[in-house]
């Protein structure tokens, strides 16, 4: 089994750096997602503790201090660090622009939904996972749909 200081490539694509003991992640280590963002934590035989999250877009969850999208403050992150775009622009997602969605298809925040094969796909069209009947409910209520119709700013001439 795997272990001392090394990285390891998950069947998903996603990559660990760090500190194996046993076959597990053990000690100082770094989890990267294939999405972007990822995990560095003090792994205790696979188990993630004192753990700091960190997404793709940069934004570090703290669950101690977790103001973003809150209920109260309901802005994007992009929005936070470089603030709002002319009033009658609006900004759909976090992403600007934001992806072009599929015909038929959800944007569920990491890849595409197509409701007929309840198929995620992340945003370059490879498989991420099959949605369970909660999730695909949960998408068809309250994700952006293809057929959304979207007003773009254009700017006169």
């Amino acid at each position: 089994r795997m272990e001392g200081f090394g990285s390891y490539t998950l069947p998903t694509g996603s990559e660990y750096r760090g500190s194996l003991w046993d076959g597990m992640f053990h000690g100082k280590g770094e989890l990267q997602l294939l999405r972007g963002g990822g995990y560095r934590a003090l792994w205790d035989r696979g188990v993630p503790t004192q753990m700091k999250y960190t997404f793709a877009d940069g934004l570090e969850y703290d669950e101690e201090k977790w103001h973003y999208c809150d209920g109260y403050d309901r802005r994007f992150y992009t929005e936070i660090c470089s603030g709002f775009k002319p009033p009658g622009i609006p900004q759909l997602t976090n992403l600007d622009p934001p992806k072009i969605i599929p015909e038929g298809c959800y944007d569920c925040g990491d890849g595409f939904y197509n409701p007929e094969t309840r198929i995620v796909v992340d945003y370059k069209h490879k498989f991420l996972r099959n949605a369970d009947n909660d999730e695909h409910e949960w998408i068809l209520r309250t994700c952006r749909k293809a057929w959304d119709i979207t007003t773009e700013h254009k700017p006169k001439p």
